[in-house]
């Protein structure tokens, strides 16, 4: 019996699980986007209920040695707090209220671009949507169906809530001084000086030596004090900052 072929046995297989939320800018550049699932958004909800909860309890206490006049600007203040808190946060502060940033989340129009008041303001209206019948049931049901995790305000809005994308940062090199490479070094043999004297601090200093009797011989290094020089050529590489 023959055997089938690996790749028409993938094919009959189901496409795996993606969260990414692939964006086309106008630019032509794809923008992945990671959708934030329903915890992660619940949690931020919370803190963002817990602030506001706080702020309003203060201010509260205040107005109430105000008699009538603490009384009507309570209930202004109640307002502002309950309808404006998030759309001056997601429009003024990148799409993150104090916790969404906490969670490190952001809100974004389904391009990718960052929301606008139209879209907060529609978006954050139909909340009281999404907690019909009664605790958020209506919105948690739409995030749990939905592939990107939409609730009702959502899509009625066209935005989506992502995770922020943290910056890569690279190992530091080992302190040494900027050396020039005896000839110059291919892209791949850039990489493998770069990426030993990046491992470096977390290797034992017997494979430190082993890797550095490794890459010495094809860059013509002296193998008794390969390891420093290849650190001085990865700082050559980068430039001496």
């Amino acid at each position: 019996m023959l055997e089938t072929p690996a790749l028409q046995r993938n094919a009959t297989l189901p496409a795996p699980l993606d969260t990414r939320y692939q964006v086309e800018t106008p630019e032509g550049i794809d923008l992945p986007l990671r959708p934030a699932g329903l915890m992660s958004r619940a949690i931020a909800f919370a803190i963002d209920l817990a602030i506001r909860g706080l702020v309003l309890g203060v201010f509260f206490l205040v107005l109430a040695f105000f008699g009538e006049l603490g009384v009507g600007l309570g209930s202004i203040l109640l307002f502002v707090v309950s309808w404006w808190y998030m759309v001056l946060f997601e429009v003024l502060n990148q799409g993150r209220s104090p916790g969404k940033q906490f969670m490190k989340l952001r809100v974004v129009q389904d391009d990718g671009r960052p929301i606008g008041w139209s879209a907060s303001l529609i978006r954050n209206l139909l909340r009281f949507v999404d907690m019909l019948p009664f605790g958020y049931t209506f919105g948690a049901i739409s995030c749990l169906q939905h592939p990107a995790f939409k609730r009702l305000g959502d899509i009625a809005a066209g935005t989506l809530v992502v995770y922020l994308e943290q910056p890569i940062k690279r190992p530091a090199l080992p302190m040494a001084q900027p050396l020039r490479a005896p000839f110059a070094l291919s892209l791949n043999e850039q990489r493998a000086v770069l990426g030993f004297a990046e491992r470096r601090a977390d290797l034992s200093p017997a494979r430190v030596n082993e890797l550095a009797a490794i890459l010495a011989a094809p860059l013509n290094v002296p193998t008794p004090n390969a390891a420093a020089e290849l650190d001085g050529i990865a700082r050559g590489l980068l430039g001496s900052a």
